[in-house]
């Protein structure tokens, strides 16, 4: 498998509440994390994050707009990569009266609190989301351009 991979991740957040699914499959089954995937070929970040909201969710998101990108990736104990993804993670919005169903490889949704969330099993980059947004706002100051090759 080619190296590194393209993932995304939404983060829908209502009142003081944020939409976490839980993992049921691959790497990360049994951890909390926001809706996401990997990216399809042809595919535009802000799309396969929509996509993934709703693939995940049932939630038909809008408004897509890049938050941050990390670079994860994982190692055995001899240093040997096992997985290395870009994960774009972006803020999305959606109607309110849309209801949460656990669907695809989500086992379970929910919405919690901040306190919440830091009793949970999450990757340290939804806990970093989550405190930036906490202090600064639902504010995006990334852009991807979209070009033709």
């Amino acid at each position: 498998m080619a190296y590194p991979r393209i993932a995304v991740s939404c983060i829908l957040k209502r009142d003081d509440r944020y939409l976490m699914v839980l993992r049921g499959s691959g790497r990360s089954i049994g951890d909390y994390a926001f809706p996401g995937g990997k990216v399809e070929a042809g595919e535009q970040l802000a799309e396969a994050a929509l996509r993934e909201l709703r693939e995940e969710t049932g939630i038909a998101g809008s408004n897509a707009r890049l938050f941050r990108l990390y670079d994860l990736i994982a190692r055995d104990p001899d240093g040997v990569v096992e997985s290395h993804y870009v994960l774009a993670v972006h803020l999305v919005d959606a109607e309110d009266h849309q209801e949460a169903v656990a669907a695809d490889d989500a086992a379970a949704v929910g919405w919690f609190t901040v306190e919440e969330i830091k009793g949970l099993k999450t990757p340290p980059s939804v806990l970093e989301c989550i405190e930036y947004i906490e202090i600064n706002g639902l504010v995006s100051e990334l852009s991807v351009p979209s070009m033709q090759a």
